[in-house]
């Protein structure tokens, strides 16, 4: 049996980053995916995709991204239960990460840069508390691969939650 996902998507809110009892890091957020094609309206339709990360992944997400930061997720899919307040079983279904790539472009890592030799070397990174910030903060750039031109567009009553 094989439980695998590979997806790829905006952050449609502020990672919430909380901690278990035990003290380990867990951070929920939702992905926005954009489908592939376009529906008879012409417009293309959005999936909002529960995730959930632990440990260093979950401390990571929530120091360094926010809400429009475009991030990789390679997990599995996982169904839970529990009872609500109204003594409801409730499921949910999740993708539990096992491991995010940040996709944004960094400052100053542009691919002529890096390909001349000017760019930062290998052990010449910046401080990860500012570069990372920075980068999350500039829009996404024309030559980034992942970005299409067109922004995900979603209001507060999309939101599964």
């Amino acid at each position: 049996m094989i439980n695998r996902v590979t997806i790829v998507g905006r952050l449609t809110a502020d990672v919430d980053l909380k901690y278990t009892a035990n003290g380990n890091a867990v951070a929920s957020f939702t992905l926005a995916v954009q489908r592939p094609f376009v529906n008879q309206q012409n417009e293309r339709e959005v999936d909002f995709i529960k995730c959930v990360a632990w440990r260093k992944t979950a401390e990571n997400l929530g120091n360094y991204t926010k809400r429009g930061s475009l991030i990789a997720v390679d997990g599995r899919i996982q169904t839970r239960s529990y009872e609500n307040q109204e003594g409801r079983r409730v499921y949910v279904t999740e993708v539990v990460a096992d491991s995010v790539q940040f996709l944004n472009r960094q400052e100053g890592a542009q691919s002529g840069d890096r390909q001349q030799g000017k760019g930062k070397g290998a052990g010449q990174q910046k401080n990860a508390s500012t570069g990372a910030r920075e980068a999350f903060s500039k829009p996404p750039q024309d030559d980034d691969p992942f970005f299409n031109g067109e922004p995900i567009e979603f209001n507060d009553e999309d939101l599964p939650f």
